[in-house]
């Protein structure tokens, strides 16, 4: 593994655990300070669409502006969310501040860094170990969130042992959060001149333009991905965490331990993915892994206990991941090296807006309608889209699963 690839996973797993950290406590601080369910899912959307626009941003110049300057300037941005986060309580001024830092409260790292980290990686190994080395990379960001989770016991460990309140623990918390996230910017400052693009035209709109196969392609997938983005943006870790609190009592520790397994489980199933994608392909790993994790999301509110809900929700943590890095790997191999960074960012884009429409929406579904909807409509939306991607895609292979009788038949590209 070479050294920069070995700087983007340190800077990986510190970004990582500070999401990881937020997923858990966000939702559950918010509700004690004030907050209504509506509130909480606006501020969880305000974050992330900031994380789009960002997102959006970095596909059409991150390549111009210079990766490395442009990872720096992210999480400089993100320090300032958690800062806002530590100081206000106002819920207007927070919501504005959670758009500018980018806040993720989903507790799973996809934005727009994730999308340059995912066009280095792609470029700087062959096609052969592309699938392997993203699902290292998401290993890593998932040891990053397992941490980060079990991190989320700290405001209670700090009220044990201080004399500070609830309240004041967290905001400390959220203030170690900027601190851990500005570390960042160290590996970054110190990538090599590889990390960089050769040539980028001059001209932005020439910058963003996909060939037509590569379009077409990105077109459809991103669009499917945005489904199911919508699904998980009901099934965020604050509003889950929220839900075990209200409907079983789990304290904010005990959802810290539980989010801590989950996050392992995802960090286990990336590397089961490279290898059943290496046997079956990585379409057939992205759906089949999928699709069956979507029908226990749907089983959860009917557990009558805390502990088979979380059985539940932990076997489907051991699914749900798996389609990370295989998806990831589709998507750089169906498009040309000059166009990762603008696909990847493409397709981070779409999952981060279905992101932000879904928190707001199941925040109001929870408040108004019913306090498992969330669970239910994100499940049914995740299987329509294994359903729809799998039709739509069956026929268009990566490079390495190629033969000679389908070699002609899918938009990929060499090299």
């Amino acid at each position: 593994m070479t050294r920069d690839l070995l700087l983007i996973l340190a800077a990986g797993f510190l970004r990582s655990a500070t999401v990881g950290l937020v997923g858990v406590t966000l939702a559950i601080y918010l509700a004690t300070v004030g907050f209504s369910t509506t509130q909480i899912g606006l501020l969880i959307g305000g974050g992330l669409a900031g994380t789009s626009l960002a997102t959006v941003a970095v596909g059409v110049r991150g390549d111009a502006w210079g990766r490395k300057r442009v990872l720096v300037a992210l999480a400089v941005l993100s320090a300032g969310g958690y800062v806002a986060l530590a100081v206000f309580i106002d819920p207007g001024a927070l919501i504005v501040m959670a758009f500018m830092g980018m806040l993720n409260g989903m507790g799973r790292d996809r934005g727009a860094a994730s999308a340059l980290d995912q066009a280095i990686l792609a470029g700087r190994v062959s096609a052969e170990q592309r699938t392997w080395s993203l699902a290292w990379y998401n290993l890593v960001l998932d040891a990053g969130h397992a941490l980060g989770a079990l991190a989320g016991t700290i405001p209670t460990i700090v009220t044990a042992f201080t004399s500070q309140t609830i309240h004041e623990a967290h905001r400390t918390t959220y203030a170690f959060c900027a601190g851990a996230v500005l570390l960042t910017v160290v590996p970054y400052l110190a990538l090599s001149r590889n990390v960089e693009v050769a040539s980028v035209p001059a001209d932005p709109s020439q910058a963003a333009r996909l060939d037509p196969r590569s379009r077409r392609a990105i077109t459809r997938i991103a669009l499917l991905f945005g489904l199911d983005s919508i699904g998980t943006g009901f099934l965020n870790s604050s509003l889950i965490a929220y839900w075990f609190f209200e409907r079983f009592g789990t304290t904010e520790a005990q959802a810290a331990v539980l989010f801590f397994t989950a996050r392992v489980l995802n960090a286990v199933s990336h590397v089961a993915a490279a290898w059943m994608a290496r046997r079956i392909g990585l379409l057939n790993t992205m759906v089949w892994t999928h699709l069956p994790s979507s029908v226990l999301l749907i089983a959860a509110p009917a557990s009558p206990t805390a502990s088979i809900a979380a059985a539940i929700f932990l076997a489907r943590e051991a699914l749900v991941e798996m389609d990370v890095p295989t998806r990831q790997s589709y998507v750089m191999a169906i498009v040309k090296p000059a166009e990762r960074t603008r696909a990847s960012s493409i397709t981070n884009v779409t999952r981060n807006v279905g992101w932000a429409v879904g928190p707001p929406v199941a925040g109001v579904v929870m408040q108004h309608v019913a306090f498992a909807g969330p669970l239910l409509i994100g499940g049914f939306l995740k299987i329509a889209y294994d359903v729809m991607l799998y039709r739509a895609f069956r026929h268009v292979h990566p490079p390495e699963e190629e033969s000679p009788a389908n070699e002609n038949a899918a938009p990929t590209s060499r090299g």
